[in-house]
């Protein structure tokens, strides 16, 4: 294997949520344990970091209208943005080691459906969670994007915001006919690498899809930077969903993990993903502290990419 600087990311909060016995339900999903046991959330956050993790993000990702409704996120949409920061920064803040806080900056109209983006609206949304989160975060991480569209609306909300921004795009999954790696709005890789380094993102990655999906992204990611003679770290963090209709919602229906992405199995995806490139690794939904433990076992990190 390729011995690269590398930096460890944490795995799927809503999912963990669900294990433990925190508060879950459709449609709140991991917005519930915010509203009703915070606790929760922070013992998520340490046992992330007690795995290894470097870096956490905020529980941010179900505080936008679709998952908490319209008149809440209203009323309360920044404060619970600003909780899920203030969490995250408090488990950072008391680990023994150096933990870095990713502000999560969430599709605002729905997962999966660059269909339904309106780009006023996802910068409303976005400006909310942004005022919120900016006293605790170290930097921003747009997940699970599925267009250069909505990348750019994360970028016009943050409006000069000067923490770094790392970009993240959901691919769609993987298909025989496919000839190159999509996003799921059928754009290509090759526009959201150009796109990143248009936007002076610090780090492009791909998320929320299958480990099937992230080989010959990655691949065509650096293909990209070469020929433009340009570096940009690269990382994935994927999902242990199986394959998901072009017309769901993330997390509309509570869908089944797979059975075969145990924590050695995720490993042999990420080590893989190293080896063609990937400086950042961590997992999404249902990708769990164990999973995070046997990849910082494994891949022993000498030192962090810089921002």
């Amino acid at each position: 294997m390729t011995q690269n600087a590398w930096t460890l990311l944490d795995g799927g909060m809503g999912r963990e949520l669900k294990r433990i016995g925190a508060p879950f339900r459709q449609p709140e999903w991991s917005a519930l344990a915010l509203l009703e046991a915070p606790e929760y959330v922070a013992q998520v956050h340490r046992a992330f970091i007690a795995a290894g993790a470097s870096v956490i993000t905020t529980n941010s990702y179900a505080v936008v209208p679709f998952h908490i409704g319209e008149e809440r996120f209203a009323r309360s949409g920044r404060a619970l943005a600003g909780l899920s920061g203030q969490l995250a920064r408090g488990a950072a803040d008391e680990a023994d080691a150096q933990v870095r806080v990713a502000g999560s900056l969430p599709p605002a109209l729905g997962s999966y459906r660059p269909d339904l983006f309106d780009p006023v609206r996802s910068q409303a949304i976005h400006r909310e969670l942004i005022s919120g989160l900016a006293p605790y975060v170290d930097f921003w991480l747009a997940e699970t994007q599925s267009s250069l569209a909505e990348a750019r609306a994360v970028h016009a909300a943050l409006d000069g915001e000067c923490k770094p921004l790392w970009l993240s795009f959901t691919l769609l999954d993987p298909d025989t006919e496919q000839s190159q790696p999509l996003l799921r709005s059928g754009e290509s890789v090759e526009q959201a690498v150009l796109l990143a380094l248009e936007l002076g993102a610090s780090a492009l990655l791909f998320n929320c899809s299958q480990p099937e999906s992230m080989g010959a992204a990655l691949h065509s990611a650096r293909q990209v930077l070469k020929k433009q003679a340009r570096e940009l770290p690269l990382g994935v963090y994927a999902n242990a969903f199986p394959p998901v209709r072009e017309d769901a919602q993330a997390n509309d229906t509570l869908l089944d993990i797979r059975a075969d992405l145990g924590p050695e199995a995720y490993l042999q995806w990420a080590q893989q993903w190293v080896e063609e490139g990937a400086t950042i690794v961590g997992g999404c939904c249902g990708i769990g502290p164990e999973h995070i433990a046997q990849l910082n076992h494994h891949l022993q990190a000498h030192e962090e990419i810089p921002d």
